[in-house]
């Protein structure tokens, strides 16, 4: 058992003094006590706040951040961006991936989430043939994970079609496509992966409706007992008008049409329902996944999350394309975006409230769900994933409680983390990753490879 004593922490009920959190063997709180002093044995921590999940990434896409914002002869949206990265994509290795993977989630836990749903579809190597192993990719973002500590829920992505009705896939979607059978042998290939982990969970991933027809999603959807399901939907306005010229309905109706959407579900993006698609989705207990920087980054839209959160909706947050990982700045964007459209400030907030704090445990409560991780928050039973904030940043300075959290979300970074705790396991001190210099090196390797062929 291990002790960890916080001057103060953002508990279920609120802002708390003199914490003391025991953990277990296995990583889990087994206790929590408020206005205690620190144990001889207690490790000591300032102010502390849960770990968040980041619940949807390519990892591989961070390789590419910074690359593609060169415009083009027409308009550049996301389907130029996508073929800028299918070109991309041909050039990965198994150690190119495994190396990119390390240094997101070094990124990631130094900024405050301590899960990661890799939403992962480059299974195959370049011409579409599978490796010996159907799992190699799967394999080598577990064999990140389990250097740098980060909790995974691994979701490997069943994508099939190019398009609507059946649309052939094109060149640049060759690594990503599986038929229900060899889809099922990828599960299960994950599956082994998956087990050597500690802290992590396998859900299921259709790519979307262009790339996975519902009858192929309800065939799926088995697999995997207890899993969560995510899946891309509504992201761009040609996906559903593409999918009303193909089934009639909007891309949301239609995949709720057709599949119990429930509270295993997390649909990423989400970012054009119209109103009924909003209201029922917000109803049905699946967590929105939403990724606002990436989102700004291609053009994407706005999700409508007023209507969407005064609805009863659960959100989450991921960082998706990697363009910047940085989870306060996600959640500042988040609530930035409707700002400028209803013009008015702290817009998700309840009178009177913190809006950071409304931001940071909507998301807290959303991503555990999506990632079916039990880490939404500090209690018993939950694990043991805690940030501790810096209080000598001098964003921070002088602040405690909510105006601590609302100064790290509105005009902080990542340089506001101190350490970062996850299962009880320290794995970032001082505002360093523990994995951060093998992963550095790794990465910088294998960047030279990819841009300059190893010069």
């Amino acid at each position: 058992m291990a002790e960890f004593y916080c001057q103060s922490a953002l508990l279920p009920d609120g802002w708390a003094d003199g914490v003391t959190i025991r953990v277990d063997d296995a990583g889990l709180i087994a206790g929590i006590d408020t206005d205690t002093q620190p144990a001889k044995e207690a490790a000591r921590l300032g102010t502390v706040v849960p770990g968040l999940a980041n619940l949807h990434s390519h990892s591989f896409q961070r390789a590419m951040a910074g690359l593609t914002e060169r415009r083009g002869e027409g308009e550049d949206s996301f389907w130029s961006w996508r073929q800028l990265m299918y070109a991309f994509n041909d050039r990965l290795t198994p150690d190119h991936v495994e190396a990119i993977a390390a240094w997101v989630q070094v990124e990631m836990l130094e900024s405050g989430f301590t899960s990661l749903g890799e939403f992962h579809y480059l299974h195959h190597g370049p011409d579409g043939t599978p490796y010996d192993d159907r799992a190699e990719m799967a394999g080598r973002v577990c064999a990140a994970a389990a250097s740098t500590g980060i909790a995974l829920t691994l979701l490997p992505v069943y994508y099939r079609y190019g398009g609507f009705n059946a649309a052939p896939a094109g060149h640049g979607q060759r690594r990503f496509l599986n038929d229900p059978d060899s889809y099922a042998a990828l599960v299960e290939a994950a599956q082994a992966h998956v087990a050597a982990l500690p802290h992590a969970r396998l859900g299921l991933a259709p790519h979307s409706l262009r790339a996975a027809p519902v009858k192929d999603i309800s065939a799926i959807l088995p697999l995997v007992e207890n899993a969560p399901f995510h899946i891309h939907i509504a992201e761009q306005t040609q996906e559903v008008e593409d999918c009303i010229a193909a089934t009639g309905r909007r891309p949301v109706a239609h995949l709720m049409d057709h599949v119990a959407v429930n509270a295993d579900w997390c649909l990423v993006h989400a970012t054009h329902m119209d109103a009924g698609e909003t209201t029922a989705l917000a109803r049905s207990g699946a967590v929105a996944g939403l990724c606002p920087l990436t989102e700004a980054n291609l053009g994407d839209g706005l999700f409508p999350a007023r209507d969407y959160l005064e609805a009863g909706g659960r959100i989450g947050i991921g960082s998706d394309s990697h363009i910047r990982i940085d989870l306060a700045e996600e959640l500042r964007l988040l609530e930035y975006g409707v700002r400028l459209t209803a013009r008015r400030r702290n817009a998700l907030a309840a009178p009177g409230r913190s809006t950071g704090r409304t931001l940071f445990e909507a998301a807290l409560a959303g991503g555990a769900r999506a990632l079916k991780q039990p880490a939404a928050g500090l209690a018993p039973g939950q694990r043991a994933d805690f940030v501790e904030l810096d209080t000598e940043n001098p964003h921070l300075t002088g602040r405690s409680a909510d105006a601590l959290l609302d100064s790290w979300i509105f005009c902080g970074d990542k340089g506001c983390v101190r350490s970062v705790h996850v299962g009880g396991q320290a794995q970032v001190t001082a505002g360093r990753a523990r994995a951060r210099e093998s992963a550095l090196a790794a990465y910088r390797t294998a960047i030279a490879d990819l841009l300059h062929g190893g010069g």
